[in-house]
């Protein structure tokens, strides 16, 4: 039996879900309720292919403008650095970026909300795993758990 290949779509797109597994915070964009801009770095963490997880307060502005409007732009940098270019005197940047477009909705179901939980704490903090179900249970009611489902495949950009 023959393995099939991924074809060229497919592994951008692996790469570029591959760029915002590594960024250590992914860039939110959403619009406010008075349609201006509004943008902030996050700590996500990515579950079963496209689905992104973060968790907030209870209010603030980003659930404003997640409840005006849920569309959000993401976009990240697991990769960057800065370089000179002796041979062609040349200032240039190696970097590995990724953008992507989703929907966010708030995640009500407590299942859904501790395992999102679960997963951001083994993601960022996992040396203090044994601490999570003391953590999870004292908070869970007070923490709000967003999903953002990506409504297209995303797209990276490397140089490098």
């Amino acid at each position: 039996m023959r393995k099939m290949r991924k074809s060229s779509r497919q592994r951008g797109t692996d790469w570029a879900l591959e760029v915002f597994d590594k960024a250590p915070f992914v860039t939110v964009s959403m619009v406010r309720p008075d349609g201006t801009p509004y943008g902030l770095p996050l700590s996500l963490v990515r579950h079963n292919g496209q689905t992104f997880y973060f968790h907030c307060a209870a209010e603030g502005e980003k659930l404003d403008c997640l409840k005006a409007n849920p569309m959000v732009s993401l976009s990240a940098v697991s990769k960057c650095s800065p370089k000179f270019e002796e041979e062609n005197h040349n200032f240039t940047e190696h970097y590995h970026s990724a953008i992507a477009v989703g929907r966010a909705e708030i995640v009500t179901d407590n299942f859904e909300k501790t395992e999102a939980l679960r997963l951001l704490c083994i993601r960022f903090l996992p040396k203090y795993m044994e601490h999570f179900e003391e953590a999870v249970t004292r908070s869970l009611e007070r923490t709000t758990v967003i999903k953002i489902s990506l409504s297209e495949p995303p797209v990276g950009k490397c140089k490098p």
